[in-house]
């Protein structure tokens, strides 16, 4: 139902858009502006996955998983369907999610419903998704370890 009403209110929101900007700045200076906010996203989208790309090629030679990356990398995707759709509120989204100020804030978004909804889950069920994991690490090591080294050890769940 939530899908439903996005794809009945996004067009009216466009067509509403369109009308209003159309009425006051021309028709013809509003459609440059939709092909002009499409290149300079298009720009954007490439300067900024470009960014994203070598943080997660820098984390992966690390040693260490490029989660947020990945994240950025689909968000980007998504922000760039959005600019190259036409209209002013898509624009608006697909900048919001090109941008890195707004990029994070909306990943923290993200994150946080996806770690409420894995408690709310795992609460369903009697236990903490982390609480339940035990962990008999072996200690003997020649070298103390680093992040992204691995530790041999055995887990159980109570």
């Amino acid at each position: 139902m939530p899908l439903l009403l996005i794809f009945l209110a996004v067009p009216l929101i466009e067509i509403f858009l369109f009308a209003t900007v159309g009425s006051l700045i021309g028709p013809w200076y509003t459609v440059g502006l939709v092909i002009v906010t499409a290149f300079i996203g298009v720009t954007m989208l490439r300067q900024q996955g470009l960014a994203t790309l070598n943080r997660a090629r820098q984390r992966m030679n690390q040693g260490e998983l490029p989660e947020s990356e990945l994240l950025d990398g689909l968000m980007l995707a998504i922000g760039g369907a959005f600019l190259l759709t036409p209209g002013f509120f898509t624009d608006t989204l697909g900048f919001c999610l090109l941008l890195p100020l707004t990029r994070s804030f909306v990943r923290s978004l993200i994150l946080g419903m996806i770690k409420h909804r894995v408690y709310t889950r795992s609460a369903q069920f009697g236990h903490s998704p982390i609480d339940d994991i035990h962990l008999d690490v072996n200690t003997h090591h020649e070298k103390p370890a680093r992040r992204g080294d691995t530790i041999e050890g055995e887990f159980r769940r109570d």
